[in-house]
């Protein structure tokens, strides 16, 4: 997948960070997250998308990571946009974890719904 997704994301956000070039992204995922994005008007950095096994293994992903399906992101979670950017997630997404800096969001079928904390 190459280009531009939709209006606020680019292909090459989803990209695997190690350089293998690994883009499995879902378009489910991505139209998701458009739609969140759209309704906190905050930008979203993505800081890891699709991640082959050898990068999984690296960042310390668990073997089963949504991660590798395309179906996860890892969205960076400044301190100023916190709670808006948590709560259009929330519409979107009944997957979701939250860090201090980061918070991950996937729509990975084979995984129960649940939200959790880093």
């Amino acid at each position: 997948m190459q280009g531009q997704i939709t209006k606020h994301f680019n292909a090459s956000e989803f990209t695997c960070r190690c350089g293998c070039g690994l883009n499995n992204i879902s378009l489910l995922l991505v139209e998701k997250l458009e739609r969140a994005r759209v309704a906190c008007g905050c930008k979203f950095i993505i800081t890891s998308g699709c991640r082959c096994e050898k990068h999984n293994t690296k960042v310390g992903g668990v073997e089963n990571s949504a991660h590798l399906k395309g179906y996860a992101v890892d969205i960076a979670l400044p301190q100023i946009d916190r709670v808006v950017i948590i709560l259009a997630l929330r519409k979107e997404f009944n997957r979701i974890g939250i860090g201090k800096t980061f918070i991950h969001v996937d729509i990975d079928p084979a995984l129960p719904i649940a939200e959790w904390r880093y």
